[in-house]
């Protein structure tokens, strides 16, 4: 009986250390979330009760709104075209980084610092002042005698690969856990490799890229999904209007614009559900075919 009054105490003490995570999850992640699925179905302002429309707002997305089909095209170009880059670049600086050398720190804490900063407003800002008609990029460029007054992020052709460079040049995250992955590769794999005559595209292909797969995979889903949420930097660059021409009207800048700027709440939170699925559903197949190209050391890892 004592030992039972024991476990009891036990699970009490458990439950109380719990409690701030459980009712902050409750009250500020799972009642949002539950919200925004009803005003979905609502027509509501902020101003007025929600007002029950039924699947209005989905129809209106699919059926009516040219807009939103620009902005799923400029959001998949971006996603498409980044997500890929950001990661080639994260695992070659990884490789060079590899490396047992003095200094080799400072050198991977510098290349992480990006990251570290983020998506903030300074950094957008101060990528307006690089592609700007008398940015940086055009005064380098007039030093080797291109002179042009270009604005690369004011041009319908650049300015969404503005902010692909911007997604680029923020690596460090993946970069230090590709090179976390690669301290785990056994150095004796390269050895036997290359005792067998393998060079160095045979070992990367036949044992970096396989044994590195899992920590691939992380890296999509992570990175897939963060670049389905960007916002700032289209924000500011395009001063929260998503041009020229909407050439940077990311997904989550339109729904921005039609919940706080013309208070569709219901609406934006229609928008807000369809974007979750299409990214759960793009997760799921990236998951699912996981199996043909993700290499485990033992099959209790999978």
């Amino acid at each position: 009986m004592k030992f039972m009054k024991l476990r009891e105490n036990d699970n009490v003490v458990g439950y109380v250390f719990a409690a701030p995570f459980i009712l902050g999850f409750l009250i500020f992640t799972m009642y949002p979330i539950l919200s925004s699925l009803f005003y979905s179905f609502t027509e509501y302002n902020l101003m007025e009760s929600p007002k029950w429309i039924g699947l209005a707002n989905y129809e209106k997305i699919f059926l009516d709104d040219e807009k939103i089909w620009k902005s799923f095209e400029v959001t998949f170009t971006y996603v498409l075209a980044s997500v890929p880059l950001r990661l080639g670049f994260a695992l070659i600086v990884a490789m060079l980084l590899n490396k047992a050398i003095s200094g080799i720190g400072v050198y991977r804490s510098a290349y992480y610092l990006p990251s570290l900063i983020g998506g903030s407003v300074a950094v957008s800002i101060m990528w307006t002042q690089i592609f700007g008609d008398k940015g940086l990029l055009n005064s380098s460029l007039g030093l080797i005698g291109i002179h042009t007054d270009t604005s690369w992020i004011g041009s319908p052709g650049t300015a969404l690969w503005t902010l692909i460079a911007l997604s680029v040049w923020q690596f460090g995250s993946s970069m230090l856990i590709f090179l976390a992955g690669l301290k785990n590769i056994p150095i004796s794999y390269y050895e036997a490799a290359g005792v067998d005559g393998a060079n160095a595209w045979h070992r990367f292909f036949k044992i970096t890229l396989p044994l590195l797969s899992p920590i691939i995979l992380f890296n999509l889903i992570m990175q897939t999904i963060s670049a389905f949420m960007t916002f700032t930097p289209a924000y500011i660059i395009s001063r929260g209007e998503g041009g020229p021409l909407d050439n940077t009207l990311l997904y989550s800048l339109y729904l921005y614009r039609r919940a706080f700027v013309f208070f569709e709440m219901g609406y934006a939170s229609a928008m807000a559900w369809i974007m979750l699925i299409i990214v759960g559903v793009i997760a799921l197949v990236i998951f699912k075919t996981s199996k043909y190209w993700v290499h485990y050391e033992s099959k209790e890892a999978k």
